[in-house]
C-alpha cells in the first residue's frame, strides 16, 4: 500500500474564463484535497498542484462577451477562483497560472524537444476562416446545428445540450460567433502530434498496466478512445493568444491549449520548488514517485491517452499511476451549465453560506459521482446537513462537551476504561485507509461518520445523564470513552471536514499538529484531568426559507439567460433574402412509425409520410416525447436539406420545432389536419 517515496497529485486546472461551479469541485478538487490531506496525514511525501489555465479560446470568447482583453478576464478570475478554493479547505501547495513565464518556458522546452527530434507531422489542412473578421475561428467561435441532437446553438467542439464531443466540419449550418455569418476553408499549417504512431505503445501501456487498478469508467473511455482508432492531433493554432510556438516565420501561432495544459502541472512545480528550495525533478523523473491526475470525466481523454503520450515521447519523465476521474453531478433533474446559469457557482455559495464549508463538502463527498452521475438538490443538501451532520456528528461533540462541563468541571474526568473502543476505532481508521487509498471517498466517509454514530449509541445506552444519580465513576468512564471518539473524530474527520477537525481539537484544548494518522484508535489521546476548552455548535441547521430562496434564484438565473441567449442568438443570425427563404422546400408531413435510436437518449427515428414518398428522420426530442407520442402526429419537415448521417442513419429532413421558455422542444404543425406533402408557404 505504502510503496512509493513520493506523491504528485494534480487536479485539473481549470480553465479562468469565469467562476467554477459546485460540479467542479466534486469532480475533481474535493476528492484530490481530501486524498493529499489524508497523505499528508501519515507524514507521507507530496506535493498538491493546480493552477488557472489562461490560455485557449474559452478565454478570448469569455473577453469578447465582456468587451475587454484576455488579460483582464484571467486576472479577475484568478483570482476569483483561488480564493474560492482557499475559502473551501482545498489545500494546493502551489495555486499557479499558465501566463506566467515560466510555463511559456517549459512548454516551448517541450515543444522544441519534439521539434528537434523529428517526433511532429507538419500538415497543411483547411480550417474554417471568416472573411469579415479576417482570422481563422477556433472550434469554440463556431456554431451550428448539433448532428446528433439538432440543437441549433452547438458549439464546433462540443453541444452543451447532448454533451456530444464535436469537430466543426460535423456542425450543420455552421456560422461565426463573431460575425454572425457563415465561414470559409482556408489552408494554413499546423505541428500535428502523431497519437496513431503510438498507439500501440499506448495500448500496451493502458491494458497490461491499468485494466485492474482504474476505475472501470475511466479504463472503459481511453480504451474505446484507442479502440476507435487515434489520429494525429494538431498541437498547434492560429491565435495571438496563448504560447507562442518558438520557431522561426510562426506569427500568429500558438500552441493548442491541451499541449501547453497539462505541462502547467510541471511549470507550476517548478515554481513550487522555487519557493520553496525543493527540487522539483524527482516529482517528474523519479520511478519511485507516484503521479496521480484528479479530473473530471471531460478530461479523461487527456490525461489517459495524450499527456501520457507527450511523457512517453519526451523520455524524462514519469507516467501517471491513476486518474481517479469522476462522472457528472447533475444539479435539480438537469445538466449544470454556467453558460445556462443552470449551476451553483462556488463563490456564490461561499457568500450564501458563510462559515459552512465543511457543509457543502461533506454533502459532495457523499454525493460524489464516483463510477456514474449524481445530483445534487438543495433539498437533500439539507437534509444531509440536518440529519447527519447536525442529529449525529454535531450532536455527538455539544452532548458529550456539555455533560463534562457540568458532571467533571470541564476535564477530561478520571477514569479506567474497559470498553474495546480501541479494536473499534482501529478498525475504523482501517476501513477508511482502504477506502482512500482506492479513491473510495464516499466509502470512506460512510466509515467515518460510523464512528460518531457508535459514539451517540454510547451515550443512548449508558444514559450518563441518568447513570450519574447512582455511580460517578461509571459516568466517568463513559464520558472518558465518548471524549476518546470526539478526539479521533479530529483526526479521522480531518480530510473531509478541516475546518470541522480544527473546532474538534480547539474545544478540546488540543494542537492538531501533535497527531498523525497512525494515532487514530488510540484510548488515551486525552488524558485524566487535561482542561476541555469552551463547547460550541459545530453545525446549524439548514432552514426550508434558506433552500426555498436557492431554488427560487436558480430558475430566475436560468430563465434569464435562456432569454438572453435567445435574443443574442437573433442577433447573430445574418439577414437572409426573400430568394434564399424560397429556396427551402416546406411541407406538411403524418409520422407514421417512431423508436428510439440505440445507445443514444435524445435521439427518435421517425418514418414520416410525406404524401408521394415515405422518408426517415432522425430528430433530438426523445427527451421530451416517447415514440408512442409522436405517431399519428402532423409535422412540419424541410424536405430539400442535404441528408446527413446521424448514428450510421441517413436522415432526410428536418421537423421544424420551437423551444419553449424551459427548454422543452414543441411541434411546429398545422392547426388542422391537412394531406400529407401538402406544400408549407
Amino acid at each position: 500500500m505504502n510503496h512509493w517515496k513520493r506523491y504528485t497529485v494534480t487536479a485539473a486546472l481549470p480553465y479562468a474564463n469565469g467562476p467554477k461551479h459546485i460540479g467542479h469541485l466534486a469532480g475533481a478538487y474535493l476528492p484530490a484535497d481530501i486524498y493529499v490531506r489524508y497523505l499528508r496525514a501519515q507524514k507521507r511525501d507530496v506535493v498538491f498542484i493546480c493552477g488557472s489555465d489562461e490560455h485557449g479560446t474559452a478565454i478570448t470568447y469569455q473577453a469578447i462577451l465582456e468587451n475587454t482583453t484576455p488579460r483582464a478576464i484571467i486576472d479577475k478570475y484568478h483570482g476569483l477562483i483561488e480564493d474560492s478554493f482557499r475559502r473551501l479547505g482545498i489545500s494546493f501547495d502551489i495555486y499557479h497560472r499558465t501566463s506566467e513565464p515560466l510555463h511559456h518556458q517549459t512548454a516551448q522546452e517541450f515543444f522544441l524537444d519534439f521539434y528537434r527530434k523529428g517526433l511532429f507531422k507538419e500538415i497543411e489542412a483547411e480550417q474554417y476562416y471568416d472573411e469579415e473578421k479576417q482570422v481563422f475561428l477556433a472550434d469554440r467561435y463556431i456554431t451550428g446545428t448539433c448532428p446528433n441532437c439538432s440543437h441549433d446553438r452547438a458549439y464546433g467542439d462540443q453541444c452543451e445540450k447532448c454533451g456530444k464531443s464535436l469537430s466543426p466540419s460535423e456542425l450543420i449550418n455552421p456560422r461565426s460567433t463573431l460575425s454572425g455569418k457563415p465561414p470559409v476553408m482556408r489552408k494554413t499549417k499546423h505541428w500535428y502530434l502523431p497519437l496513431n504512431e503510438y498507439e500501440p505503445w499506448l495500448r500496451n501501456w493502458l491494458v497490461r498496466d491499468h485494466a485492474r487498478d482504474w476505475k472501470p469508467n475511466v479504463y472503459g473511455q481511453a480504451k474505446s478512445w484507442i479502440d476507435a482508432g487515434l489520429q494525429p492531433r494538431a498541437m498547434t493554432r492560429d491565435s495571438d493568444w496563448g504560447v507562442k510556438v518558438p520557431l522561426p516565420d510562426t506569427e500568429g501561432k500558438v500552441l493548442y491549449v491541451w499541449f501547453d495544459a497539462p505541462i502547467g502541472y510541471i511549470s507550476a512545480t517548478r515554481q513550487w520548488a522555487i519557493n520553496t528550495g525543493n527540487n522539483w525533478e524527482p516529482y517528474w523523473k523519479d520511478p519511485d514517485t507516484r503521479l496521480i491526475h484528479f479530473v473530471g470525466k471531460d478530461n479523461i481523454v487527456f490525461h489517459c491517452i495524450i499527456f501520457p503520450v507527450m511523457l512517453h515521447m519526451h523520455g524524462d519523465y514519469i507516467l501517471p499511476d491513476n486518474v481517479p476521474a469522476n462522472e457528472f453531478l447533475n444539479l435539480e433533474g438537469d445538466k449544470m451549465s454556467t453558460s445556462r446559469r443552470w449551476s451553483v457557482e462556488m463563490h456564490e455559495y461561499l457568500r450564501d453560506f458563510p462559515d459552512k464549508a465543511d457543509e457543502l463538502r461533506y454533502v459532495l463527498c457523499s454525493i460524489a459521482p464516483e463510477t456514474k452521475d449524481s445530483e445534487f438538490t438543495w433539498k437533500d443538501f439539507q437534509t444531509r446537513v440536518n440529519s447527519e451532520l447536525v442529529a449525529i456528528f454535531g450532536n455527538l461533540v455539544n452532548r458529550v462537551m456539555v455533560l463534562c462541563e457540568k458532571y467533571f468541571e470541564n476535564r477530561v474526568p478520571q477514569a479506567n476504561s474497559c470498553s474495546d473502543l480501541e479494536n473499534f476505532i482501529t478498525a475504523q481508521r482501517d476501513k477508511i485507509s482502504d477506502a482512500l487509498e482506492n479513491f473510495r471517498f464516499r466509502e470512506a466517509l460512510t466509515e467515518m461518520m460510523n464512528v460518531a454514530r457508535h459514539g451517540n449509541q454510547l451515550l443512548s445506552e449508558k444514559e450518563p445523564w441518568k447513570l450519574i444519580k447512582t455511580d460517578r465513576e461509571a459516568t466517568a468512564n463513559v464520558l472518558y470513552d465518548c471524549l476518546q471518539i470526539v478526539a479521533n473524530l479530529g483526526i479521522l474527520c480531518e480530510p473531509f471536514l478541516p475546518f470541522t477537525a480544527r473546532k474538534i481539537f480547539s474545544m478540546l484544548s488540543l494542537d492538531e499538529r501533535h497527531f498523525t494518522w497512525s494515532d487514530a484508535g488510540r484510548q488515551d489521546l486525552l488524558r485524566p484531568g487535561h482542561p476541555l476548552g469552551k463547547a460550541s455548535l459545530l453545525y446549524q441547521k439548514i432552514e426550508d426559507a434558506q433552500v426555498e430562496a436557492q431554488i427560487a434564484k436558480l430558475r430566475h438565473a436560468a430563465a434569464a439567460a435562456s432569454g438572453s441567449a435567445k435574443e443574442n442568438h437573433q442577433k447573430n443570425m445574418p439577414e437572409i433574402s426573400y430568394e434564399t427563404f424560397a429556396k427551402m422546400d416546406l411541407r406538411a408531413g403524418t409520422v407514421i412509425h417512431a423508436e428510439k435510436v440505440e445507445k443514444a437518449d435524445k435521439l427518435l427515428k421517425l418514418t414520416v409520410n410525406l404524401g408521394n414518398e415515405t422518408r426517415t428522420i432522425v430528430s433530438g426530442i426523445a427527451e421530451y416525447y416517447r415514440p408512442e407520442e409522436v405517431t399519428g402526429r402532423q409535422v412540419c419537415v424541410v424536405t430539400n436539406l442535404a441528408p446527413r448521417k446521424i448514428r450510421g442513419i441517413e436522415s432526410r429532413g428536418m421537423i421544424l420545432m420551437a423551444e419553449a421558455e424551459n427548454g422543452r422542444l414543441v411541434f411546429v404543425a398545422p392547426a388542422e389536419t391537412i394531406p400529407a406533402g401538402a406544400v408549407i408557404r
